[in-house]
Parts: structure tokens; C-alpha cells; sequence
């Protein structure tokens, strides 16, 4: 393998590695069950890019917290 296909190879590691850690995260922050966030914080560490496109297909939405105050929340 050649030094530049080495360095691309690590680059898309980290990328994927910096992503699959965004998507945990947000799988915690959402307001879905401690369950369902175990069992997609599993998938996403076991299937790291599979995981990724089926969490970003079927994954958990929202936020736990919406607006602070009704002036935040108008248009």
C-alpha cells in the first residue's frame, strides 16, 4: 500500500470514528428509552458505517428540551 492510500485509509477512520461518536451522543441526548439507546449505542459500535446509515434512516429524533422561553419558539 502506498503512503498516500495509507493516509487517505486513516483519514476516513477518523472520519467515520469523529461521526460514529457524534451519532452516540445524539442517540443519548434523545428523549427515546434507556433501551432503545443501549441497543442503538451497540449497533453503532458493532456496525460502525452499517450502523451509521440505518440510525440516520430509522434512528431516534428530537431533543429532550425544546425553547427556553416562548420568545425563543416564535418564528
Amino acid at each position: 500500500m502506498s503512503e498516500a492510500t495509507s493516509y487517505f485509509a486513516i483519514a476516513v477512520a477518523v472520519i467515520i470514528l469523529l461521526v460514529d461518536l457524534w451519532a452516540i451522543v445524539s442517540v443519548f441526548r434523545s428523549d427515546k428509552t434507556v433501551g432503545v439507546k443501549a441497543g442503538w449505542a451497540i449497533g453503532l459500535i458493532i456496525f460502525p458505517v452499517i450502523g451509521l446509515i440505518v440510525w440516520g434512516v430509522a434512528g431516534p429524533r428530537g431533543i429532550k428540551e425544546g425553547p427556553s422561553s416562548p420568545e425563543h419558539s416564535k418564528g
